[in-house]
């Protein structure tokens, strides 16, 4: 809205005129204010300025005083009365006169209101009084806020010289603070008239103000006070209207009317009562009898002229064009026009001080003032500014903010005798001096802590100039800095602060006055810490304007504006010269004012208010505080926070040796600027208060990581997660990155350990001296097992104790907050005291414990102030319980170490500079303060402490340990139990943490629980774990959702819950064919002769060359592995899937195991996977839960092109200790050699320089690949003088690597290597290339350079080969016992077991050693029950697919399921449901076993390309050996599962399965109802209809009952379907119960249900089909659904949450008003209930969903190839389905977009579907939008569309738009900034994009263009449904 009104000529004569022509306009015909408010600017040829103003005010005039029709001018007159005798005057209102009385009371009438030269609008509104006072009629004047209505009211009591009786309403108001209060006086309870009773009695005017804010069922009882003149009074008295007393006395005695309590009302007796209009206005209407009883008058605005002759007046000499432009601006605020915007009234009536200032420094700038008034840039939206603005330039106040902000400071301070001072100030180029009110205080008591800026000396100046004239608020963020620059102005004046906390549930009486009784029993009043302020001149700091009652804070209404209080006991405060001007009329001394209760304020006595902003656009009166009402109250300086210059200043005098903190003044200074409302809530946590708390940690603790400090300051493990990737990124941007951790839990325990010696106390490298308290009784000692993390934890709490900083610890519930407390304070050796707080607990409890003894109420100290006392550690639990408005008390007890107390004592601190006395407690030196919280938020729903008052706390995060370090306590709380069962509970436990900070479930499992279970384990050890776990989650029995939730997640990490011991599925065993003799093996030498040395070969040796480092990046994920025998004993151990890329293929799988890894620790295997197109290495340690993935795609790029000649052939090869974090990659085609560090990323190329070497690099890769590959083979790789072994197939040179010595030696033999098996360390067999002949060669021990090569003639006794192609030889031999048991016969010789395509299993007896060897075999044609496994002769396996398991003997191959016998394959398998077998075959048992390996999850078309070419992996299966001869398979499709196949380990393994299951553990044992199950009836039924709705329990009759059995209902057993019977409770049957029920009766119910099923799907006109298909979309999403209506039900029931009413006659005593009872009123007690909302207030409106599906042709094209359609719907249902029932606080619509165009409705939010048939209706109805529209891209269309049409929408909370698409946006040359900019186009709109289809990393790309948090990829159907939900719960859900 553009706003453009001429000012006023600046000449005194314009002035004039402007007034004549304001006297003569009310003639004129009223105009509309178009003719004020002009677009644009002026045309040449229009009138000259001065005309235009002229005709403006004219039109202004004639709006602003519309009834203003010149009536004649009022005058007043006083006049003796002639027919009075004694002579009273006469006061004359124009034609209206009234006889004045002298009063009773001289004190009690108002003075020094009227002034001399009234302005006739007022003179007019006083005659009206007058005439209702005539009438005898109380009057209602009303009218907008502030002090004017007030101020006539007291203007005609002063005319008139009646005495007042004035009460401020408010919502504390009762009906004893109007008719009777009882006191107790000389032990005996009296009632003492009120003000009601007091004016009625002695004929005063009683002054009701704020009558809005009284609660309803207090004004009533005046009801008929006011109509009749009579009331009945609690002490027995009637008060009776004067008529009719009158009346009685002419027929009774003044006696006997006395003896019947008969009371007269005076005559005079008149109410005027003040109040705003509701519902303009928020507060209570009227009651309709109450309001009938009065004659209202409207007190609007006053006319122009008279505000302009009122300011003239006061600003004299200030240049009246000042003056006419900002009361112009002022008058244009208060328009119709301007109130039809919404915006806050201006405060005209505080005009007057502005033009002070004015007049003091002429200087000042016009907007800055005006802004003082209105400060609108803190309480507006944009449009509101911008409207502000445009009026502020159209009467040229606007000013850039240089000239509006520059040059201003305090430059001298005179203080002068009389309580004043002098102060100069920099008024811009100009000087000017003020004269200021001044403490009393002559020494500074400000500590040096305070840093003055350019901007603070602005600010103290703009200060001063407000302190002059009037009390002014200071507004300001959290942490700004408001506190100590209002503690710098007070010691620049010598004031001594009165600081005043304020709180929501702050009573009127918490502000003036409390009650409290004598030592003799009698109550008495005290006067409050602001009231005592007053009459010593103090300076009162009002902190926390924002949060206490706007209807609580009116009280103080009188006393801000006029300087006068009424009190409870009836004193009142007078303004100094008022009191003056009353003692010097009536010649009273000061001891006369006051007994009379009249008290005198200090002339120095100000208020300075200091709040945080309120919220802009917010519906909630509490955040948005700053109303009409508190504008009038205070001229308002906004402190915005320091620029990044002001505050590196700052801290840099404050903390000279400072550093490190560039990074993070640029993160606190770009979180403040950001856009993101989420990122600027993080920003409040940076305050400069929390910047000076870590530039001081760092300057004594340079070595802390900035990274943690960050962290701890934002408390940023607890914040949502979509804020929580938006700070890291911020922080990544300023190149503050997370340290890396220790590598092992050994490093840890290491660096962080703590020890006591010689009184000092050392935790980590941090040392303090322990403390030596006067006694120990209260120094805590608990058990506590030290872990890596809690020591970690409190090191850190050790250095901020050592830097004087009070302590903040929040974390879940049971993550060991207080033991951390307990065992930090017993290392230390400090008392504590402890304090634990509820919801219940208020501001007095905190401080003091009210007790009654012998009728006096006694105040006994609470642990607070104990602790205060004595110096102790007052340890605050369960602070999140306590309303914030409570503990927010606690700030200025840090912050300053000042409390006022309920007993009239003070808490100061030392340096306060007041004198000592009872009444001070002075704070000990030694006092500190540690608060424990629960984290902020769901699923807590506590109140947000560290939101309120964090930054005051140094706060740490205690989070649960990590997997080791609880580990490390649980073996200390359970050393017996089992290392498995432990890592079991702890992973368990640790993804239900998880699952709870997500918000899946509602109770957020804690260490504790897990501490009790090791505790009964270790001390029952027989018992089942499956029973010890239920000892927790049986409270989650009777939740089905959470339950299988639970259950879910235990049976993953293999706890069996459950589950039966009998449940054991192993493999088919089959006999294995004998070993038979088969021929041998002749070990010959070089010639013919026996003495016939060997063959020696030339060795050439090499240094190995090393190219590099180069680092690759390390992508880190979670390993989710899975437990396989959660509710199964089989083979399969575990798995998890890998993380692939679409398009890679799975090429090798190798183990580092643990026995080889740095030796001293526990270590797990490591296992290594390799993949192509990429080439990536994974690495998993199977102790962990994190993998780790290194990409080598800038190694081997040219994978990426899929190029067939190419196919990259990798092997890997761990390496052992001391090189045990390194693998050897070896790629086949090119002979490439990589050596990668798999834990840091360091990768070296390695050369050999050998003749394979420089032969690679001279062949083409096209040619190479068709001579033949490069081999490696690594057997011994992992010992730590083991070869790695090079060669090339169809050559005549071996490489051998030494990696420890960096050597290579280089072998050349005369033949061509096939195949090579290394049988030992030193010898190895050879097959020949093209006629597979075998030789031996054999290195010499002694000498490594010294190698043999002897041939093996292999021949049976038909002149064959014993064995065909050799596909395995061990590395180790069979122990003699094997041996034996093998070849059935005792034997003790060297031997190996081979494996060849013909035969099972081989054993070579007597190889390597001997010169003949014996081979057996098992062959495989030797049985007609196993000829179907003769298919592997037909493939070749490769090493990855063949393993010799040392310690029990076996052979395991993988096989296709095309090779194994069908009886193999399990019943009700199929074949291509299976992704293999493993084939075992046992010599030592003489058994083969065959294990099918599950199908691939997510099967890859890709891989079929790559598998295609090798006929050995054709079905990407791999296999690798593990330690305890455990086996290793990754599939195709990435999954990684764990085997056991050693008989003997298996049969271990069962007996711990069945043990944690406790077989002990006999159901029976159970105390159950007894059931005849045998009784149950052969059919089952629905049942009877109760239709009373009646509980039944048991019974077998009624429908919808609980534990019965064959009838419909809920937890019985045998019954058709569930049916609920109204939400009672459920009572559960056993489940062996119902195992009992025949199987015939279940078939039976069953059937029923399908029935009910069908009868139902027909009511919602729904087929069998639809149901079906619904239910397909539907069962995806089903979790989903239920965690998020989770999260909505339990906040909904926090928005219920009843509250304690007050003031009740009923309920539980209320402790505040224990006083109250003694004196015996009734309103004493309080109670629970529904709180209603306050009339008027904002209703609450719902938060509007718009969600804009993708529903182009791509969609329904690629959904075949990634699902992206289908998880779309699948989204659309789990909105659905989660919102139904929650339209009061969420709407939703859904709209999709395609090439038809960007808006096609599907759900509108009026009409959401209401069962599963719309539901489906409308998921096909999007499905066939997609699957037929044309081809085309609406996206930004679409969203800008969506975006506009919501930004639309009034009636909304909050709005979000929710994008799906493919991200296929490059086709259509969409670019994302561009769609970001659409996306955050309207700040009201929260928008969001989720990509759910891609090809290729295109949505990747997309989303790191977009703004943070306002992306998201999501290519997994179970993930979109996740996504949001945390968008709902991270920030719509925050505020519902």
């Amino acid at each position: 809205m553009m706003i453009r009104v001429s000012r006023l000529s600046s000449s005194s004569s314009c002035g004039r005129r402007c007034v004549t022509e304001w006297r003569g306009v009310s003639g004129c015909r009223r105009r509309s204010m178009e003719s004020v408010f002009v677009v644009g600017g002026r045309d040449e040829s229009s009138p000259s300025p001065a005309s235009v103003a002229l005709q403006r005010i004219r039109a202004l005039t004639s709006i602003l005083n519309p009834g203003s029709s010149g009536p004649t001018a009022i005058t007043v007159r006083y006049s003796s009365s002639s027919s009075s005798q004694s002579g009273d005057e006469v006061i004359t209102l124009g034609d209206v006169s009234l006889q004045l009385k002298q009063p009773e009371n001289p004190e009690l009438v108002p003075v020094r209101y009227k002034g001399e030269n009234l302005p006739q609008s007022i003179l007019h509104h006083l005659r009206w009084i007058m005439q209702k006072d005539l009438l005898a009629q109380d009057v209602f004047l009303v009218g907008p806020p502030g002090p004017l209505r007030r101020n006539i009211a007291m203007m005609y009591l002063e005319m008139t010289k009646k005495e007042v009786e004035y009460v401020s309403l408010s919502r504390d108001t009762t009906e004893t603070d109007l008719k009777q209060r009882r006191e107790i006086v000389s032990s005996s309870a009296v009632h003492v008239d009120q003000c009601a009773v007091r004016a009625a009695v002695k004929g005063r005017v009683l002054i009701l103000e704020g009558i809005e804010k009284a609660e309803r069922n207090v004004l009533p009882v005046l009801n008929n006070l006011l109509e009749n003149r009579e009331m009945q009074l609690d002490d027995g008295r009637f008060l009776m209207a004067a008529s009719g007393y009158d009346k009685l006395l002419q027929s009774h005695s003044k006696e006997e009317l006395d003896a019947w309590k008969l009371v007269r009302v005076h005559e005079d007796f008149r109410v005027i009562a003040l109040g705003l209009p509701v519902p303009w206005y928020q507060g209570n209407p009227l009651d309709p009898p109450l309001r009938s009883r009065f004659q209202a008058r409207n007190i609007g605005a006053l006319p122009y002229k008279d505000y302009l002759e009122l300011l003239r007046e006061v600003g004299e000499g200030v240049n009246p064009d000042h003056i006419s432009r900002i009361l112009s601006f002022a008058m244009t605020m208060v328009s119709k026009e301007t109130h039809s915007l919404g915006l806050p009234d201006f405060p005209l009536d505080n005009l007057h001080a502005i033009v002070k200032i004015l007049r003091a420094a002429p200087s000042t700038s016009l907007q800055n003032l005006l802004e003082r008034l209105y400060p609108f840039h803190c309480m507006m939206a944009s449009e509101g500014q911008t409207s502000v603005r445009n009026a502020l330039k159209s009467f040229e106040l606007l000013e850039t903010e240089v000239n509006a902000s520059s040059g201003n400071a305090v430059m001298e301070i005179r203080r002068g005798p009389t309580s004043s001072a002098t102060v100069q100030l920099q008024c811009g180029h100009s000087v000017a001096e003020i004269q200021v009110p001044t403490g009393e205080l002559n020494e500074s008591v400000a500590q040096d802590s305070f840093i003055r800026t350019p901007y603070h000396d602005h600010l103290l100046s703009e200060m001063m100039q407000s302190h002059m004239v009037k009390d002014f608020c200071v507004i300001g963020s959290r942490g700004c800095g408001k506190s100590v620059l209002v503690r710098q102005f007070a010691d620049l004046l010598g004031y001594h602060i009165e600081t005043i906390m304020l709180y929501q549930d702050m009573t009127a009486r918490d502000l003036l006055q409390q009650r409290m009784t004598t030592p003799s029993g009698d109550t008495v009043w005290r006067l409050s810490p602001l009231v005592i302020a007053a009459l010593e001149g103090s300076l009162a700091v009002l902190d926390g304007v924002h949060r206490v009652n706007a209807g609580t804070f009116a009280v103080l209404h009188r006393l801000i504006h006029d300087r006068e209080l009424s009190l409870f006991d009836g004193s009142r405060l007078l303004r100094h010269d008022r009191y003056d001007a009353v003692r010097a009329s009536k010649g009273y001394s000061d001891a006369d004012m006051t007994a009379r209760g009249l008290l005198r304020i200090h002339p120095s006595f100000r208020i300075v208010a200091l709040s945080e902003l309120p919220v802009i656009g917010s519906s909630s009166s509490s955040q948005q505080w700053l109303s009409s009402e508190l504008l009038t109250m205070f001229l308002y300086h906004l402190m915005r926070p320091l620029s990044m210059d002001e505050e590196l200043h700052v801290i840099k005098k404050l903390v000279p040796q400072m550093t490190g903190m560039k990074q993070v003044m640029d993160l606190a200074h770009r979180l403040r600027s950001s856009t993101d409302a989420s990122l600027k809530s993080v920003a409040a946590s940076l305050s400069t208060r929390q910047l000076l708390r870590i530039a001081r940690h760092l300057a004594i603790y340079p070595d802390t990581s900035v990274y943690n400090l960050v962290h701890k300051a934002c408390l940023a493990r607890f914040l949502p997660r979509l804020t929580q990737t938006a700070l890291e990124e911020e922080l990544e941007s300023v190149d503050v990155r997370k340290n890396a951790l220790p590598s092992s839990v050994d490093a840890i325990d290491r660096a962080v350990t703590c020890e006591i010696k010689d009184g000092i106390l050392r935790i980590g490298s941090t040392t303090i001296e322990t403390y030596n308290p006067e006694t120990k009784m209260k120094i805590p000692d608990v058990i506590f097992y030290d872990n890596p993390l809690h020591m970690s934890v409190m090191e850190e709490m050790l250095r901020d104790y050592l830097l004087g900083e009070h302590l903040l610890l929040v974390g879940n519930q049971g993550v060991g907050k207080n033991k951390i407390i307990d065992r930090f304070l017993y290392l230390l050796n400090r008392p504590r005291e402890y304090i634990q707080l509820h919801r219940d607990t208020t501001v007095q409890t905190l401080t003091l414990q009210p007790t009654v003894q012998d009728g006096v109420v006694v105040y006994e100290d609470s642990p607070l102030v104990r602790a205060v006392k004595q110096g102790h550690i007052l340890v605050i639990d369960e602070a999140d319980k306590a309303p914030t408005n409570v503990t927010c008390i606690l700030k200025t007890l840090v912050e300053s170490g000042e409390m006022h107390l309920a007993d009239s004592r003070r808490i100061v601190s030392a340096n306060s500079g007041l004198k000592p006395s009872p009444s001070i407690i002075v704070t000990h030196p030694d006092f500190r303060m540690f608060v424990l919280a629960n984290r902020p938020g769901f699923p807590f729903l506590g109140n947000d402490f560290f939101g309120a008052m964090g930054d005051i706390f140094s706060c740490h995060a205690i989070d649960n340990p990590d997997v080791e370090s609880e580990m490390s306590m649980l073996r200390q709380y359970g050393p017996s139990v089992p290392d498995g069962t432990l890592r079991r509970l702890v992973l368990a436990f640790g993804e239900l943490r998880t699952m709870a900070d997500q918000g899946m479930i509602t109770y957020p499992y804690s260490t504790r629980e897990v501490v009790n279970m090791v505790k009964h384990l270790e001390r029952f050890p027989n018992e089942g774990l499956v029973s010890v776990v239920n000892n927790v989650f049986d409270f989650d029995v009777y939740n089905k959702e959470l339950r299988d939730t639970v259950l879910e997640t235990l049976h993953k990490h293999g706890i069996p819950i459950g589950a039966d011991p009998r449940n054991v599925l192993l493999a088919k065993e089959f006999p294995l064919p004998p070993l038979k003799f088969a021929g041998q093996w002749n070990i010959v030498r070089q010639g013919d002769g026996k003495h016939t040395k060997p063959f020696s070969c030339s060795v050439e040796e090499k240094k190995l060359t090393i190219k590099g480092p180069v680092f690759m990046g390390i992508q880190s994920f979670v390993s989710d592995r899975t437990e396989a025998r959660s509710q199964l004993f089989t083979e399969q151990e575990a798995f998890w899937n890998l993380p692939l890329h679409e398009t890679s293929a799975i090429v090798d799988v190798a183990v580092t195991k643990g026995r080889h890894r740095q030796p001293g620790r526990v270590n797990g295997d490591v296992i290594h996977v390799a993949t192509t197109s990429p080439v990536c290495l994974y690495s998993v340690d199977t102790r962990r839960q994190h993998l780790s993935c290194i990409d080598l795609y800038d190694v081997f790029p040219g994978t990426s092109a899929r190029s067939m000649a190419y196919k990259p052939s990798i092997r890997l090869a761990p390496l052992g200790f001391p090189l045990d974090k390194n693998v050897i990659l070896h790629e086949e085609l090119t002979n490439t050699t990589l050596n990668i560090n798999w834990e840091t990323g360091e990768l070296l190329r390695l050369d050999t320089g050998s003749l394979l070497g420089n032969a690679a690099d001279k062949i083409s890769r096209t040619f190479r690949a068709n001579q033949g590959v490069f081999k490696m083979e690594s057997e011994f790789s992992q010992d730590p003088d083991g070869p790695i072994i090079f060669f090339k197939q169809d050559h005549n040179t071996i490489d051998i690597l030494d990696m420890m010595e960096g050597r290579v030696h280089c072998i050349s033999l005369p033949l061509k290597i096939h195949s090579l098996f290394m049988a030992s360390k030193h010898d190895w067999l050879l097959t020949e290339h093209q006629t597979n002949k075998k030789f031996l060669l054999s290195r010499s021990e002694n000498d490594p350079l010294n190698f043999s090569l002897q041939k093996i003639q292999d021949k049976n006794k038909d002149g064959l080969a014993c064995l065909d192609e050799l596909q395995l030889v061990a590395s180790q031999p069979l122990p003699d016992a094997y041996l034996s048991a093998a070849l059935d016969q005792k034997i003790k010789s060297p031997n190996r077991v081979l494996s060849a395509h013909n035969a099972y299993v081989s054993i070579g007896v007597g190889f390597p050693d001997c010169l003949s060897v014996d081979i057996f075999t098992a062959d495989r044609t030797a049985a007609d029950d196993l000829q179907t496994f003769n298919a592997s002769n037909n493939r070749r396996l490769v090493k990855s697919q063949i393993a010799y398991l040392p310690e029990s003997g076996q052979v395991a191959r993988i096989l296709s399921t095309s090779e194994v016998p069908k009886d193999v394959i399990p019943e009700g398998l199929k074949p291509r449901t299976l992704s293999g077998f493993l084939e075992l075959c046992d010599p030592v048992n003489r058994q083969i076993r065959c294990i099918p390996i599950p199908g691939v999850s997510n099967p890859n078309v890709y891989n079929q390309w790559y598998y295609a070419g090798f006929g050995a992996s054709n079905f990407g299966l791999m296999m690798s050996l593990m330690s305890n001869d455990g086996l290793v398979t990754v599939d195709s499709g990435g999954c990684i599962r764990l085997w056991e196949t050693a008989v003997y380990n298996l049969s271990q393994s069962l007996k711990q399965w069945q043990s944690l299951i406790g077989q002990n553990e006999q159901r029976p044992i159970q105390v159950t109802y007894d059931k005849e199950l045998g009784k149950i009836p052969d059919d089952p039924k629905h049942g009877r209809i109760d239709p009373t709705g009646a509980p039944h329990v048991g019974g077998n009759t009624f429908a919808g009952g609980s534990g019965g059995i064959n009838t419909a209902g809920m937890g019985g057993a045998g019954g058709p379907y569930r049916l609920d019977g109204g939400g009672n409770a459920v009572f559960q049957v056993a489940d062996w119960d119902k195992a009992q029920v025949p199987e015939e009766v279940l078939h039976a119910a069953r059937e029923l249900a399908e029935r009910a099923w069908k009868e139902r799907l027909k009511q919602i006109k729904m087929s069998e089909f639809d149901g079906e298909l619904y239910e397909r979309y539907a069962s995806s999403v089903r979790s989903q659904i239920k965690s998020l209506r989770i999260i909505l039900d339990s906040l909904q029931a926090k928005s219920k949450e009843r509250q304690w009413l007050r003031h009740q006659t009923y309920g539980d005593l209320d402790e505040a008003k224990l006083i109250e009872g003694l004196a015996g009123e009734k309103g004493i007690y309080k109670r629970r209930g529904e709180k209603e909302p306050e009339l008027g207030s904002p209703q609450q409106k719902p938060k509007l969903i718009k969600i804009l599906c993708d529903v182009s042709g791509s969609m329904y094209r690629f959904n075949g190839q990634d699902g992206r359609l289908d998880r779309q719907l699948e989204s659309v249902l789990m909105v659905m389905e989660a919102f139904e029932g929650y339209d009061q606080k969420i709407k939703y619509e859904v709209f999709g977009h395609s090439g038809e165009g960007p808006s096609f409705p599907f759900i509108a939010s009026e009409k959401p579907p209401k069962n599963n048939k719309e539901r489906l209706d409308i998921v096909l109805a999007l499905h066939a939008h997609a699957q037929f529209c044309i081809s085309g891209d609406h996206t930004l269309e679409a969203t800008k569309h969506a975006v506009e049409e919501i930004a639309k929408e009034q009636e909304v909370d909050e709005r979000f738009v929710i994008v799906l698409s493919d991200a296929n946006l490059e086709r259509y040359g969409i670019r994302p900034k561009k769609f970001a900019e659409i996306l955050t186009a309207n700040e009201d709109v929260n928008g969001f994009v989720i990509f759910i289809g891609s090809l290729g990393d295109q949505a990747q790309r997309i989303m790191k263009q977009m703004p943070s948090g306002k992306a998201f990829v999501c290519l997994d159907t179970k993930n979109l449904p996740s996504i949001l939900q945390q968008i709902f719960t991270s920030t719509m859900l925050s505020t519902f």
